[in-house]
């Protein structure tokens, strides 16, 4: 029965409300429910078990390849492969020996050998350090590369220099780690060394972390690991190293000798094995040596950005391609700066520059050439979107304009000057991006301020508190930059220019960058049949949420952010589905028909549990909640790196609203985009993200029963 004083009428008109404020067309639609099979998860492909070697494998016709549990990438690489180099070079051996490749994910790093010697996967791609204790079990592959295993205090920490300092001290590492397998030994010496065992899901990331927070005094890593991590966290230091060099590799099975043969020849021949050196200028001839080439780049929302765990950007896909074209591997360089892109390049630290640059006889002063251009943009004046004043050159006359000094706009801005038209120009400092200055133009902080028309017609996508006033002249041109001396890299360069140009891999990633409106969804024309109803899936809703333990009308109103009820949205980086779920994550989680409603549903609650799980039961309900939601919408690492720079701020890192959600928001600015272990995020969709769900939640919790 309704409640006392809520008439039936009352509430017909209460849901009718709510579907309107979820933007559904109630006028007389039928609604859209896709009449499919429910799609039950595939069997995991440890399922069965198998323990031989190379024709066993080859009768069954997979390869399974064993991986830790990965729902994203572990971190945006700044300086080196990115992060899936080792799962696409898995793939492409699996293909070289003609097998289909499987990957089967293992929650614990300390069960990858164990699952391998029971025959649940074929081989570990997961880049294991050969310790003695693991070669007793199992072989290792040839070294991918080599590290050493580093002693890693805060900056402020000289009491620990040597060896002997660690006397005393205590240590916790995981029992199953290499590290543990080194201390064991050393504590032979050091007797009073304590040795904690630390939890098996605890990241050695996180503990260094702890270091540099001084929550912890001490932590042992791989050499690449803390590489990876001192661009983001100054406050830490090597202190010294605790070995020598060691080969990390990829393990099989004692008994499959021919597997193991085939690795190697395989892996030799991508020459993995190497050390890091100084940066220098390679030839192209040493480029296809070495099968390595460096891209210097930006990490902005236009050049390389990390997004759900996928790494994106228009020229990061756009260089990408050009590696694979000539059988290279794509390193990444991230300039600190936009002035600092030019340098790196000279100084060799990069083989080339993607990163939009403008054509312009200042840079190529530089002693660096240009190639074709693969891009014409209009430099475009960007005004507040209610400033409608401004419409012409001449409306420029007492205005001031914020742009970066180095910047090809300033060579226009003083083309202008010279023309008579008086206006001020304050530089921007050189991190600092366009999208940053965009937002400053947005909330009042700069008045104008000046763009190329892909950069606005990315923000355009998301925001509408900014215009495009007009354009400062004819279109320019984009190009790739190369040492002035390197002309058979440009020559590649060209050549793969104008192969690519205007084909179907350009168009896409163009469309998918600067063309696709996230604003423009296709809208569900849906009429509530029965009272209580908020969309065509609630059933599905429900069931997938109560077997996960949500809210379904949180779900629902998800739902709606996500697609708007519509199966067969795609979005930019390639979700699917009602729940918007990347096919690589629907896979691992057994899902390959995404936008099957029922499928769709059931990957997305069943990776918002895994999401939810990441995050410490000691939160508030709520507080967990919005964590997982904006973990779903930006990537769990983007909000890792707002809880703690929420921390640094002297914020509370466990509450989001007002607190985590002000840091994440912060993650667009380069100052502190380049100190987090993701890098930039455009943190206002998360943030808009999060609310819009919640209130709409709100919404229909007043009007639906749960």
């Amino acid at each position: 029965m309704a409640p006392s004083g809520f008439t039936i009428r009352g509430l017909l008109f209460s849901v009718l409300a709510v579907c309107l404020l979820a933007g559904c067309d109630v006028r007389g639609a039928e609604s859209k429910v896709a009449k499919v099979k429910a799609e039950p998860p595939a069997p995991p492909p440890w399922r069965f078990l198998e323990t031989g070697d190379l024709d066993r494998l080859r009768a069954r016709g997979k390869l399974r390849i064993l991986m830790p549990e990965k729902m994203q990438a572990d971190h945006l690489p700044r300086h080196g492969l990115p992060i899936d180099a080792e799962r696409k070079l898995a793939v492409k051996f699996a293909k070289s020996i003609g097998l289909k490749p499987v990957f089967v994910y293992v929650e614990r790093r300390d069960d990858l050998i164990p699952w391998l010697l029971k025959g649940r996967g074929d081989i570990v791609a997961a880049g294991l350090t050969a310790t003695e204790s693991r070669r007793s079990t199992v072989n290792f592959t040839v070294p991918l590369s080599i590290v050493r295993e580093q002693v890693v205090v805060h900056r402020d920490n000289r009491e620990i220099q040597t060896l002997e300092d660690l006397s005393g001290k205590t240590i916790a590492q995981r029992p199953s780690s290499s590290y543990w397998e080194t201390l064991t030994k050393l504590k032979e010496s050091l007797p009073d060394l304590r040795l904690e065992p630390a939890p098996e899901t605890l990241e050695t990331e996180q503990m260094i972390y702890e270091v540099a927070r001084r929550k912890r005094e001490i932590v042992v890593a791989d050499s690449d690991i803390v590489d990876s991590i001192l661009p983001y966290l100054p406050e830490i230091r090597v202190a010294f190293e605790l070995s020598g060099d060691q080969g990390v590799g990829w393990a099989v099975r004692p008994a499959n000798e021919k597997l193991l043969e085939e690795l190697n020849g395989f892996l030799s021949t991508e020459q993995l094995a190497t050390r890091r050196t100084e940066p220098r200028p390679y030839t192209w001839e040493e480029i296809k040596k070495r099968k390595v080439i460096r891209v210097i780049t930006r990490n902005s929302a236009s050049t390389y950005f990390i997004w759900r765990g996928k790494l994106l950007g228009f020229e990061y896909e756009l260089a990408s391609k050009f590696a694979e074209r000539y059988g290279l591997r794509l390193e990444v360089v991230v300039a600190p700066g936009r002035d600092d892109l030019l340098p790196y390049l000279l100084e060799g630290k990069g083989d080339f520059i993607a990163a939009a640059l403008t054509i312009t006889e200042n840079r190529k002063k530089w002693g660096v050439a240009f190639s074709d251009a693969y891009n014409k943009v209009s430099e475009i004046v960007v005004a507040r979107a209610n400033d409608t004043d401004l419409n012409d050159v001449k409306d420029l006359e007492g205005r001031t304009l914020v742009v970066r000094k180095s910047s090809s706009y300033m060579d226009s801005l003083n083309r202008l000057k010279a023309k008579g038209t008086s206006f001020t120009v304050i530089h921007a400092p050189e991190d600092m991006e366009s999208e940053e200055i965009i937002a400053g133009v947005a909330d009042g902080t700069y008045d104008l301020t000046v763009v190329d028309s892909h950069i606005l017609d990315i923000e355009l996508t998301w925001r509408d508190d900014i215009r495009a006033a007009f354009s400062l002249g004819p279109p320019v041109s984009h190009g790739w930059v190369v040492r002035a001396d390197d002309p058979e890299i440009l020559a590649a360069v060209n050549d793969t220019f104008r192969r690519l140009h205007k084909g179907a891999f350009y168009n896409g990633i163009y469309k998918k960058y600067f063309e696709n409106s996230r604003r423009i969804r296709k809208h569900i024309r849906f009429q509530a049949k029965r009272v209580g109803q908020l969309s065509p899936y609630d059933d599905i809703a429900e069931k997938y949420s109560r077997r996960y333990g949500f809210d379904w009308r949180l779900i629902v109103s998800q739902m709606y952010q996500e697609s708007h009820f519509d199966p067969d949205a795609v979005s930019f980086s390639g979700a699917l589905g009602l729940m918007q779920v990347l096919p690589r994550t629907g896979r691992q989680m057994g899902f390959q028909h995404l936008t099957h409603p029922d499928s769709g549903i059931h990957a997305g609650v069943k990776y918002m549990s895994w999401l939810h799980g990441k995050f410490p039961d000691d939160l508030s309900v709520k507080d967990r909640m919005w964590f997982t939601l904006a973990s779903y919408n930006a990537g769990y690492g983007h909000v890792l790196d707002a809880r703690r720079l929420a921390e640094q701020m002297g914020w509370n890192p466990n509450r989001w609203y007002d607190h985590v959600e002000k840091a994440m928001l912060l993650l667009s600015r380069p100052k502190y985009a380049r100190l987090a272990r993701y890098g930039y995020c455009r943190g206002r969709e998360p943030v808009r993200y999060v609310r819009e769900i919640d209130q709409r939640f709100r919404a229909y919790v007043k009007v639906v029963k749960p």
